[in-house]
């Protein structure tokens, strides 16, 4: 098991956070739920891919988005296959990006 020096040695959190927190259980399979609260905040809902890092500080928890080329600016004129074409090189290219940060072991 890794240990952070910057990880406090209590399982207690102070009262009054500046974030919000809520503490969750593992289960005996290694499930654990993220609290409703997270999941609306951070609009996470069943099927939604969460990447965990080890970080410094401990673990991180994130919610993996693939944006597809959403909002990426193209000349107006453009057609829409020009469109999807840059749309899918962008994605092939976040892709590749995304899958080398997130490489097990």
């Amino acid at each position: 098991m890794r240990e952070h020096s910057t990880v406090p040695k209590s399982n207690v959190l102070p009262d009054e956070s500046p974030n919000m927190w809520k503490p969750t259980r593992i289960s005996e399979h290694g499930r654990v739920t993220i609290p409703k609260e997270f999941r609306d905040t951070y609009d996470i809902s069943a099927g939604d891919e969460i990447v965990w890092m080890d970080t410094d500080d401990g673990i991180l928890a994130t919610k993996r988005t693939h944006t597809g080329g959403r909002g990426m600016l193209v000349p107006d004129d453009a057609t829409e296959t020009e469109r999807e074409a840059v749309a899918a090189e962008l994605k092939q290219r976040l892709d590749r990006r995304r899958d080398s940060n997130y490489k097990d072991g």
